[in-house]
């Protein structure tokens, strides 16, 4: 198992400071490049666990706080484990800071995540791969739209409303993406239903996207977080198997 570094670090963008948390092979050199988007409940241990597992497999991983412009991660209070049927109340701190989140600021922000890789030593030169979860699962969408140049490969598991009628719906960037994408939706996840991924799927087919879509079964929304009670474990396995396919393909 690669010995694997991680550190905290601050992105400066046109908006302010945001914290991130880079893990990378503890050799020195340079590594492939991969965004992690959070989930909505933001940067925390067990996503900078999932960094320093990616990292663990030849990768220089940046975990951004995407709600930076709110505080330092992290910014919930959450507890260790994560039930938000016990503990509905964490929605209404989240739900304002994800709808204060517009497209318009992400991609501004994304552009200097990708920029501030471009100038890292530990970064090898050339485009790099996105993975997220829930939220980030529209994040990386998005940033492989706006990005083209930037993004060899992407991948989203159990996001949510990632093909919708809204004018900013993440699967309108399709036209524009060169990236290959892997999306692993969640099978008992209402807000993709099988109607959205329809959707998505017969999108990413007609602008000629390089794609594979698979549905979990029996994963919840969430299934990846090991920190949450949507947690499958057989769901998180699959996906890190998909994962790290894709990354190898790309790299």
């Amino acid at each position: 198992m690669t010995s694997v570094q991680g550190t905290a670090v601050d992105i400066t963008t046109a908006d302010g400071v945001a914290d991130a948390y880079l893990a990378h092979p503890d050799d020195g050199l340079p590594h492939p490049g991969v965004v992690l988007y959070q989930d909505a409940f933001g940067l925390r241990p067990h996503l900078k666990s999932m960094a320093d597992r990616l990292a663990a497999a030849g990768y220089t991983v940046l975990v951004p706080n995407v709600f930076y412009r709110y505080g330092r991660a992290p910014l919930f209070g959450l507890p260790e484990f994560i039930d938000p049927e016990a503990r509905p109340e964490i929605f209404e701190e989240i739900f304002p800071v994800m709808r204060a989140l517009t497209t318009e600021l992400f991609l501004r922000d994304a552009g200097f995540y990708l920029q501030w890789l471009d100038d890292s030593p530990l970064v090898q030169e050339g485009p790099v791969a996105l993975t997220g979860y829930c939220l980030g699962a529209r994040l990386a969408l998005l940033t492989a739209g706006g990005f083209p140049e930037r993004i060899a490969a992407a991948a989203g598991f159990h996001g949510g409303r990632l093909a919708t009628d809204a004018p900013d719906s993440p699967h309108l960037v399709a036209g524009n993406v060169t990236a290959e994408l892997y999306f692993g939706h969640a099978d008992e996840d209402a807000s993709m239903p099988p109607e959205q991924q329809r959707l998505l799927e017969e999108t990413l087919t007609a602008a000629g996207v390089r794609h594979r879509c698979e549905v979990y079964p029996g994963a919840r929304h969430g299934y990846t977080q090991a920190d949450t009670a949507a947690y499958d474990e057989a769901g998180t396995e699959r996906h890190w198997a998909a994962l790290l396919d894709l990354l190898d393909r790309t790299f």
